[in-house]
This record gives C-alpha cells, structure tokens and sequence, in this order.
C-alpha cells in the first residue's frame, strides 16, 4: 500500500497508549495523534497469578474510551498489542476474549522475543549507533537486545519493570537506601546471568517513558539548549549525578518537577538503578535516548511488508530528509538539484586544492543543501532564523544532537554575523577550527541556493577554472536563468571568502 492511515494500541504494564498514523509513499510516516492512559495494569496482578476484575475493568474501559476517538478519526485500521502485564497474567485467554466481545478490539499477544525485536527495529531506523546494548523497561518486563552494524544479535526478556519492582522493594511512595541496596543486588544478579552483555563495552540505548524522563529532567538542569530527546546522549557521571539530585528530593517535589511526568515520581529513581546498573555490567559509559520504541516498530513492519524499500536503516537520514522537504513545501527535483550543484561545486573545490576532501563534511554539506533555506515556508524574510530553528529543534532520525546543530548551521547559513549569533550557544559542542570550515561551507552552499532561485532547476553542472588570479566559475544551464545570473553575481562575494581570489562567473 501506497498510503494509508492506521493505529497502534500499546497496551502494556504502566500505561495503555493509543498512537495514530499516516503514511505515504511521498510524505512518509507521520504520527498525528497520542492519548496516553496510566493504568498500572501490572498492579492488577493478584497472588493467585490472574488479573483482578478490577484490572480488567481498566483495561476495558480505556478500549472503549480509545474506540470512540478513532470512530472520530474514522481510523478502522486497529493493532492492538499487549505485553507484560496480560502475558504473565494466567488469565489472559479470557480477557483477550472479553475485549474482542466487550470493545470489539482483537488484542495481539506479543510473545518476549517480538517485543525486544520491534524495539531494536525502531532503534535501528532512527538512529545512525552502529552496535549497541537496548533496553526497554516497562511496568512488568524488560527487554534487553544486542545488535552489531544494525543486526540483531541476540534477545532476552527478563521478568521485572518499574512497577513490579516497586511491588517488590519499596514498602512506602519512594525507595529508601536500605531498599536501593537489595535492589542492586537483585538487578545485577539478573543482569550477570546474560553472558552477551557483560563487559562488551557498547554504547546503551535505553528506550521508553523511563529513559525519556531521565533525559527530559537532565536537559533542564544543564539548561539544553536545543528540545527533544531522541538521539540524545548522557555519560555514567551523568546518571549518578542526576540520582543525587533525585535522590535528595521528596515525592512531592519529584511530582512537580520539570521533565518528570508526575505518574513516573514514584518509579524513576528504580529505573535510574537499572540503567546505571546495566551501564555497570557492560562496561559502557555511553547512554543514548531513543524516542521510537515498540509502537514505532511495529508500524515500521507494517510499511516494510508492503513496501520493502520504503526505509533504509543504513541511511536513516534519507527518509526523514524527503519528510522535512515535502513538510516544508520544496519539491523533491528542488531538493537534489541543491543536493547535485553542492557536491559539484565542492568536488570542483578539491580538484583546485581549494578544499580538501572530507568524506564527513561533504555527506554533510550534501544533507544541508536538501534543507537549505526551509524557513522559507514560514517567512521569506526571516528564512535564516526560522530555518536554524526547525532544524536544530525537531528530531530528526539518523542524527545525534551534535550533528544535527551542524546540519542547521549550515542549512540556515546567511551571512558571517548570523553564523555567529546561531553558533553562540554550542561553542563548548563545537571547536573554532570547526566553527570556520562550517562557516566557510554554509557559504558555498548560499552560493548554490542563488543558483535556483528561481526554483525551476535550470543550471545543470558547475566547472571552476584557475585564469591568471582569478577563478572563474563556469555554470551550465538550459533555458532562461536570468533570475540565477543576477543572483550569483550578488553572492559570489560568499565564494571569494572560501578562494581568496577574485572569483568570475560565466553562465553557458
């Protein structure tokens, strides 16, 4: 299928989810509706091994509750998963069967291995970490997978969350030292027992609401500042300092807290145990925050079954850049004659020994032209700051925060004096010598946007030449490209900058 609109039910331990989305083969994916409900389900589970009547009655009310807002949304397109809560329930036959008769939803069990797969697809096409350690803690679960150069390695589940750790630890609203000290215990028995994970020393990528408060709550004590925790990245000091911090607060300071959902107060100090726990056992003092979880994997398998070439998790830019493109109003011919004239005119620059060739640095220049200028959209005349803003402000798969900085930098690159006013705040991310080559490629790529400034991709190909002093710069281009001539004139001042040298231009 080509497009479609459907909906993702995440029912798990701590929270009952309902996720809408869209999807087309042009615009890609895209997520336009999120209800959450806190039902705590795993609570529910009695000393007989089944669900209480109670439990159920949650469940079957927040169905139905989710079932009238998608007849509103006119979505009947409907997966619905379960995970740890109904899995270790023993009566989960019969309330799959309730729910189907009682809200008319099927309810898909997701067996230990299906959730920890999903997520590592999720993790694997939205973010560029190569080889890493993922964990997934839930209310009742936590998934734990091992993935080399974007291949899954290995799965395991192991059978504890926040919520039943709470359950078996905490005998008040928060835990206390002497409970901190039995849950270690507990927590790295567990982990030791996973012969894959101790000490490969990888990157950790924690995944769901426990791990994205961590970061939200870490972001405003430093005072980040660009938003969004995707792709965000912390260290172990980090962790133990954030855990002094909580630690030293009440449940009712936790609960007003900035970052921190007020249903998480309770539980967030236990997964910050497990987190820095694991980090322990596999030898990693890189911890990394992915957004995208199970239902971003499952909606993820369900366009690649009918579309296999609809993402590429080696290229996990390029499906976000052809998002952002059509979100922002550029055609897709728009955006590659930027992409083409770039990587021409900065492989004209190496072959002049102008540049040198910087396999990092060009794929980044080649992903800037794409976005170049898309602030357009908003207001012609503040284009650079609304660009700068869009881009380092909205996660964008494939990316990590530092990278994405550079990306806006450059996209939104207008004169010298905007570039420092942008790269004011990031000098500690990014050093001066670092600052003035990207400063120098934001130039050139001000250049190229001159040369389609008419947005009908007339100049076909760059040729630069050395001539005495000067270099000229020869532009092939079919049709009328007055527009382009005027305005390559007025910015050739950019690429003088780069050359040192008078620079010439001759339209062909």
């Amino acid at each position: 299928m080509s497009r479609f609109k459907t909906a993702i039910i995440d029912i798990g331990s701590n929270t009952i989810r309902l996720v809408l989305y869209k999807y087309d083969r042009n615009e890609g994916l895209h997520e336009f509706g999120n209800i959450k409900k806190v039902a705590r389900l795993r609570s529910y589970l009695q000393d007989n091994g089944e669900m209480s009547e109670e439990g159920i009655q949650v469940l079957s009310e927040t169905l139905i509750s989710f079932k009238k807002i998608l007849d509103d949304f006119e979505v009947v397109d409907i997966q619905a998963v379960a995970t740890a809560a109904i899995r270790q329930a023993k009566n989960k036959k019969q309330i799959l069967s309730r729910m189907k008769k009682e809200t008319g939803i099927k309810i898909d069990l997701l067996s230990e291995e299906e959730e920890a797969y999903f997520g590592f697809l999720a993790v694997a096409h939205s973010m560029d970490t190569p080889s890493a350690v993922t964990i997934d803690i839930g209310g009742g679960s936590t998934e734990l997978t091992l993935y080399i150069d974007k291949k899954l390695q290995k799965t395991y589940s192991l059978p504890f969350g926040t919520v039943s750790l709470k359950q078996l630890f905490v005998s008040g609203d928060l835990i206390n030292e002497t409970e901190k000290k039995l849950l270690r215990q507990y927590i790295k028995k567990q982990f030791s027992g996973i012969s894959w994970i101790n000490d490969v020393k990888l990157p950790i990528v924690a995944i769901g609401g426990s791990a994205r408060n961590v970061a939200q709550i870490h972001q405003h004590q430093i005072d980040y500042p660009i938003s969004g925790v995707h792709h965000y990245e912390m260290h172990r000091e980090d962790l133990i300092g954030l855990k002094g911090f909580l630690g030293d607060m009440t449940f009712e300071q936790l609960k007003q807290l900035d970052g921190l959902s007020t249903d998480r107060a309770d539980i967030i100090g236990i997964a910050l145990e497990v987190f820095l726990m694991l980090m322990e056992v596999v030898d990693s003092n890189t911890f990394q925050i992915s957004k995208k979880g199970l239902r971003e994997g499952l909606i993820i398998n369900r366009v690649l079954q009918s579309n296999p070439d609809a993402f590429d998790k080696y290229n996990v830019f390029e499906e976000n850049a052809r998002r952002i493109v059509f979100e922002y109003g550029r055609t897709e011919e728009e955006g590659s004659t930027l992409q083409n004239l770039t990587e021409n005119l900065y492989k004209e620059c190496c072959s002049l020994n102008i540049v040198q060739y910087n396999e990092k640095y060009f794929e980044l220049i080649k992903k800037a032209a794409r976005v170049y200028a898309i602030g357009e959209y908003i207001e012609l005349d503040s284009s650079s700051q609304h660009t700068f803003y869009l881009i380092a402000n909205q996660s964008i798969a494939g990316m990590n925060h530092i990278e994405r900085v550079k990306l806006a930098l450059l996209a939104s690159y207008k004169n010298r004096d905007y570039f420092r006013r942008f790269a004011a705040p990031f000098e500690t991310w990014i050093d001066k010598d670092e600052l003035k080559v990207l400063k120098e490629y934001g130039a050139m790529l001000k250049f190229v946007y001159a040369l389609n400034i008419s947005k009908r991709n007339v100049v076909k190909s760059i040729r630069l030449e050395k001539e005495d002093n000067v270099i000229v710069v020869y532009i092939e281009a079919k049709n009328s490209a007055m527009a382009e001539k005027y305005q390559a004139e007025r910015q050739k001042k950019h690429l003088e900058r780069i050359f040192k040298q008078p620079v010439k231009i001759e339209f062909y």
